[in-house]
């Protein structure tokens, strides 16, 4: 860079003051700074400033000073809630206690406007009084006899909030620990005790937004002569008495009494110098992100050893995972520095999934704890899980076997190889809750040793993995002090509850490679290259959005910082970013619909009106790319071997279900004749149609085989009847495998089918009652033919299953059974040309080819073709008809026979024709 960085002046500043006096100097100064991400920028910078060995000054984050001020131990939220609740409980009389889940709801936020209340060095009593007040008035119009319990408690909630902060404030400073309000305010209180003991020299640098207990602090040390303190503000900014992002330091300047006598340092004048500043309209998160790629790829291509100069700042935690898929593979070093939301944690995401799974197995039925496919195979597939745990052949046992609730016995016995990991997944919880805890952690620990360090995208999910270890430790603490919440859900809403506040903090090696990380995290750093996302309205800025119960107006009397200072302070983070950056690239998502609807942000509105003469702004609009046609039909050419296998099926025999196939979709039928591709099993929870109609195939099989070969009579139908529950029952487990049917839907079609096999035998019983001859000749029988034509270049074998011959009244029937809707227009032709062009012949090219296998053995017998539609009962028999004019001929004729071939050859013509490729067809 030709003017140096923040960080660069700041290192070249320390060792000029230092290096007349010797080592020592440096040694006994204190250099804090905002965050703790950049101490090991600026240990860098000093490094590359000297020239000899020093030693290094201490460096530490404001609040770990803070800390060291007030002697008192930090802790996170998760631990602060636990020990609020504890407090919480011991205040309350008993008949008022709330559960932890009902507490957590109110008690996160009341959390942060004591935090609030603390930094500010604001009389607790008096906020929280005024609060009191304030529902009071509220209530004004309900008179005192008439107030409902509800109200009463909701007032006494307020009256109590003083109670709450004084018990949680005293309690949390005899162990020692406190939140970051408590802590500043100890340290404050402690100042004159920390200014006369300390003989070290203290420079805070880089920071922008102070409280009012670190104003107090920087304040009296300055006023010691012990403290210099280092800002990083633009002229432009700062003179500017309407930018917000000089807001506070134009504050500082003017009040502080420090500043009557000492210069304020350092006013730079960077930000006007030439920039190039793309602005880029996208679609949608995802749009966003692959633009970031696209950008980082051409960065590398143009400057392929400059990768470190680059930053891409997100606007929006969730982008992490889409950028980091975004990024392309020349990317060989990478640094994520940024807090993400555990909500959307790969590893949180898994428990989510083990507490539906293990929930719902204890609220069926906790004696045989019997889980549901769906969860089951949810945590089977997770990546976290599915690489370690060698469960595809479980995965395929349960979906080949229609396994819809499995009890845990049986999940075991089908899990054929023994995994440590496996076994803690499934292993029936107990209610009691440190166990389930424990279990959870050692799942956890068992994945996070599968894991690699080497790997960019192992070490990025061994942090997700990290996190919720520390979540699920911190629980077990908990529940181990406090054994009384014992309760599965409980547990599970606690749970939910406390990942609301834990965050995944990435913290990688910073100094080589591209720098991913957050608005906070990218504080006094400067990089040549900076790459935002989500420069968004209500993004970037974040927006009105509050989660306080203090109101706007009484923060503002009060002094606490309402949005707009929050706004502020994104606002200096925003341009700070700017302001030593060369190539800077603005990326908003511009969609105006939808859920995540935008708006691009005020800041870009900010740049375009106050231009800079040197600033050079450009906008860009990126659509995905959409190809010309939306959808590319498949064609698939006919190589040699693909001939080969079409030889292959002509001599073990094409179906006439395979030649429909063909018709509707001529790529279908290639992958599943051609290649043989089947579909993959999946659990059929609700009963297809097609399985439907194979159980009822299979029970009129059954029920009629004792009748083959000889004539059937009525008592031979009405012995029938009694057997069709059994029959069906058993064609059920058969077809159906393990899939529930005494419930649901299920029951509904188990109850069809028994209808349907029922309504058929009275059909049947109605007809030999009339008067029917009939011999049941074959059920479920394979038929094959070949056809010889000089057409065709091999001659091709026809082969299929047919439902049911019978000689009916000395004509030989074939009965093709439908479980769907079928007419008789449905089987009737008006003309033979184009009957294998349309798939709407599809059942007439059927039964014709029924017809046609079984000529030869009908001995000279005339043959009618038909349908039996179970769900067109009452049409009965429904018979192929060819009929050209007024005349109908349904008998299977040998010129039936001719011109029906003619029409198959050529089908099989065009299947074989090396001209012609298999192409898909969009319906």
């Amino acid at each position: 860079m030709s003017k140096p960085t923040f960080l660069q002046k700041l290192a070249h500043e320390i060792l000029h003051n230092t290096e007349n006096v010797g080592a020592t100097t440096l040694l006994n100064t204190v250099v804090i700074l905002p965050n703790k991400r950049a101490k090991v920028f600026f240990l860098e910078e000093l490094r590359k400033a000297t020239t000899h060995n020093v030693f290094a000054p201490e460096i530490v984050s404001i609040e770990d000073f803070i800390q060291d001020i007030a002697g008192i131990r930090s802790i996170d939220n998760i631990e602060l809630l636990f020990e609020f609740y504890h407090v919480y409980l011991s205040v309350t009389e008993k008949d008022q206690q709330e559960s932890f889940e009902t507490f957590a709801n109110w008690a996160k936020t009341l959390l942060q406007d004591f935090n609030e209340i603390d930094r500010y060095l604001l009389e607790p009593d008096k906020v929280l009084k005024y609060l009191e007040n304030i529902k009071e008035i509220e209530h004004w119009a309900v008179s005192v006899e008439k107030r409902t319990e509800l109200i009463e408690n909701y007032l006494v909630f307020w009256k109590k909030l003083p109670e709450y902060y004084h018990a949680l404030y005293q309690y949390l400073l005899n162990k020692g620990i406190g939140y970051q309000g408590l802590i500043y305010r100890e340290a404050v209180e402690n100042l004159n005790h920390f200014s006369e003991n300390n003989t070290r020299q203290f420079i805070f640098a880089g920071f922008n937004a102070l409280n009012q207990a670190e104003e107090k602090i920087i304040q009296h040390l300055l006023a010691l002569g012990t403290a210099k303190i280092y800002w990083d503000i633009d002229e432009t900014l700062l003179n500017d008495t309407f930018h917000d992002a000089g807001l506070f330091q134009r504050k500082f300047k003017s009040e502080w009494i420090y500043y009557k006598t000492h210069p304020y340092e350092w006013i730079v004048n960077d930000f006007t110098e030439p920039k190039n500043i793309h602005i880029i309209a996208t679609s949608k998160a995802i749009g966003q992100a692959k633009i970031a790629g696209s950008l980082i790829e051409k960065h590398i291509t143009e400057h392929p050893a400059d990768l470190q100069n680059v930053a891409v700042i997100l606007g929006e935690e969730n982008l992490l995972l889409p950028v980091l898929h975004a990024l392309p593979e020349s990317v060989d070093a990478l640094n994520v520095t940024m807090g993400f939301s555990s909500k959307n944690n790969p590893a949180q995401l898994l428990l989510a999934k083990l507490f539906k799974l293990h929930t719902n197995g204890l609220s069926r039925n906790p004696n045989s704890y019997v889980l549901y496919y769906k969860d089951v195979l949810d945590i089977l597939t997770h990546p976290l899980i599915e690489p370690y745990v060698n469960a595809r052949e479980l995965v395929n046992k349960i979906n080949k076997n229609n396994y819809t609730f499995i009890t845990h016995k049986k999940l075991t016995e089908l899990q054929s190889e023994s995994h440590p990991l496996f076994e803690m997944l499934f292993r029936k919880w107990d209610i009691n809750s440190v166990a389930v805890l424990e279990n959870l952690s050692q799942i956890l620990l068992q994945i996070k040793n599968h894991l690699s360090y080497e790997i960019e995208d192992e070490k990025i999910t061994n942090a997700f993995v990290y996190s919720v270890y520390k979540v699920i430790n911190k629980m077990l603490t908990y529940f181990g002090n406090y054994p009384n919440i014992d309760d599965i859900k409980t547990l599970q809403a606690i749970y939910k509850q406390i990942i609301d506040v834990a965050e995944v903090s990435f913290e990688g090696e910073p100094l080589e490679g591209l720098q991913i990380m957050g608005v906070l995290e990218s504080r006094v750093l400067d990089f040549e290259t900076v790459i935002i996302t989500s420069v968004n309205e209500g993004k970037f800025p974040a927006g009105k959005s509050t989660n306080s119960f203090i109101p706007y107006d009484v923060k503002r009397e009060l002094g606490l910082p309402t949005f707009k200072e929050k706004d502020a302070i994104y606002t200096y983070h925003f341009y700070h970013l700017l302001q030593r950056a060369k190539n800077i690239y603005l990326i908003y998502n511009a969609d105006s619909e939808g859920f995540d609807a935008g708006e691009k942000s005020r800041f870009i509105t900010q740049l375009e009106v106050e231009k800079q003469p040197n600033h050079k702004i450009t906008f860009h609009y990126f659509n995905p790319d959409v190809p010309n046609i939306a959808y590319q039909p498949m064609v698939v050419p006919k190589t040699a071997r693909v001939l080969t296998r079409l030889s292959e099926i002509a001599a073990t025999g094409f179906s006439p279900s395979s030649l429909t196939t063909y018709i509707r979709n001529p790529i279908q039928f290639y992958f599943e004749r051609v290649l043989r591709i089947k579909e993959t099993d999946e659990v059929e929870e609700n009963i297809a149609v097609n399985t439907l109609g194979t159980i009822i195939h299979g029970a009129l099989e059954e029920l009629y085989k004792p009748f083959i070969g000889r004539l059937l009579t009525s008592s031979d139908i009405k012995s029938c009847f009694p057997k069709i529950d059994d029959e069906v029952l058993r064609q059920f487990k058969e077809v159906y495998k393990e899939g529930e049917i005494k419930k649901g839907r299920n029951l509904l079609a188990f109850e069809v089918a028994k209808r349907n096999v029922s309504n058929f035998l009275k059909l049947e019983l109605d007809l030999l009652e009339s008067g029917d001859e009939v011999q049941i000749v074959a059920l479920e029988q394979t038929f094959e033919r070949t056809i010889t034509d000089s057409r065709l270049p091999i001659p091709v074998l026809i082969k299929g299953n047919v439902d049911r011959i019978e000689l009916r009244n000395g004509k030989i029937r074939i009965i093709d059974y439908k479980t769907g809707k079928v007419d008789q227009k449905n089987v009737t032709l008006k003309e033979w040309n184009g009957l294998t062009e349309d798939i709407k012949n599809d059942k007439i090219i059927q039964i014709l080819a029924y017809a046609f296998m079984f000529e030869e053995h009908a001995q000279g017998r005339e043959i009618e073709a038909g349908i039996i539609s179970f769900k067109n009962l009452k049409s009965g028999f429904l018979p192929f008809q060819f009929k050209p004019d007024k005349t109908i001929i349904d008998i299977f004729s040998p010129e039936i026979r001719e011109n029906y071939l003619d029409e198959i050859v050529i089908l099989l013509q065009e299947i074989f024709n090396t001209e012609i490729p298999f192409e898909e067809k969009n319906h």
